[in-house]
């Protein structure tokens, strides 16, 4: 996918205020709009104009692609980096249908799954309450097991007396409930944008996301993990000590196991009601023949033991 440069499309520079952008726009549009321009390309340059303009007139959505697109130039290939959106704070704000279906897939790779169609929380209330906002957080899956409160970083864009978008931190002490799961929101009362007229303030809904983790996989409240056996612990079975997310336990290898063979630790997974299951599955690790003892004793299997591991092939 190609990155496109709205800021080149309306001829702005990227620090442009929002009366300038405007303009811009209002300039181009009246240049392209299909209904007066005998330009050719009129149509097309005029969908790319409004796809720009809706972009850099929202203050969310230009701090989000202005956050993306550092430092990229148009046509260059583009895939947004990995949880680009963490502790990135916006309101309840919705693109329309609209915009959804006429924007590009440039568009909707950035906003479509993030800043459009998330749950817009009291949206439907009285226009004294202030709005709700909404910010995903990562986690490292230990803190569902035990519960804990973290400190969560969030920005938040504003636009500035000169119309200029910058980026406003904050810090928040958030507990967070032991359980919680990929997906979930923690709503934070009072913590969105503040009511007018005396109104209430709007809430703050963070999302829950797990850190990729090096051993782990989360699934609903399932745990993966791949537990390394060596292959005669594997053939003739063997007890051993392993490190789970709570703690560690002793777990039991059946004889005669093969690598891929799950082990189900019943209520192991992330607490609930019910609790999940944590699932270790065998990887059965050779060790290399780097001694002449270890090659002797390789070469003692293969003639004794007349084993021939393609035998289910047919081979």
């Amino acid at each position: 996918m190609e990155f496109k440069d709205y800021y080149e499309l309306l001829g702005v520079n990227r620090d442009a205020s929002a009366d300038e952008i405007k303009k811009a726009y209002r300039k181009l549009a009246r240049k392209y709009h299909p209904d007066i321009s005998k330009e050719k390309d009129a149509e097309s340059r005029m969908k790319k104009l409004n796809e720009a303009f809706a972009v850099l007139s929202d203050v969310e959505k230009r701090a989000a692609y202005d956050k993306v697109g550092q430092g990229l130039h148009a046509g260059e290939e583009f895939r947004p980096p990995p949880n680009w959106d963490t502790g990135f704070e916006f309101s309840g704000r919705q693109f329309s249908d609209a915009e959804a279906a006429e924007f590009s897939d440039f568009f909707s790779e950035i906003f479509g799954s993030r800043m459009g169609r998330r749950a817009a929380h009291g949206q439907a209330r009285s226009q004294a309450r202030g709005e709700d906002h909404h910010a995903k957080i990562e986690l490292d899956l230990e803190d569902a097991y035990h519960g804990i409160t973290r400190k969560i970083a969030l920005q938040a864009p504003q636009i500035d007396e000169q119309g200029r978008v910058h980026l406003v931190q904050r810090s928040l002490d958030v507990r967070i409930p032991k359980g919680v799961r990929e997906g979930q929101l923690i709503r934070l009362s009072g913590q969105g944008s503040q009511g007018s007229g005396g109104g209430q303030a709007g809430d703050l809904y963070l999302e829950i996301h797990f850190k990729t983790h090096s051993r782990y996989r989360v699934e609903g409240r399932d745990v993966y993990a791949s537990l390394p056996v060596a292959p005669w612990e594997a053939a003739l079975g063997a007890t051993v000590e392993v490190q789970v997310p709570d703690g560690t336990v002793e777990v039991r290898i059946p004889e005669a196991s093969q690598s891929g063979r799950k082990l189900r630790l019943r209520d192991r997974g992330i607490p609930g009601d019910p609790p999940g299951n944590l699932f270790l599955v065998l990887e059965v690790v050779v060790p290399p023949a780097d001694t002449p003892k270890a090659r002797e004793l390789y070469e003692t299997m293969a003639r004794e033991l007349a084993f021939n591991a393609r035998n289910h092939l047919g081979v």
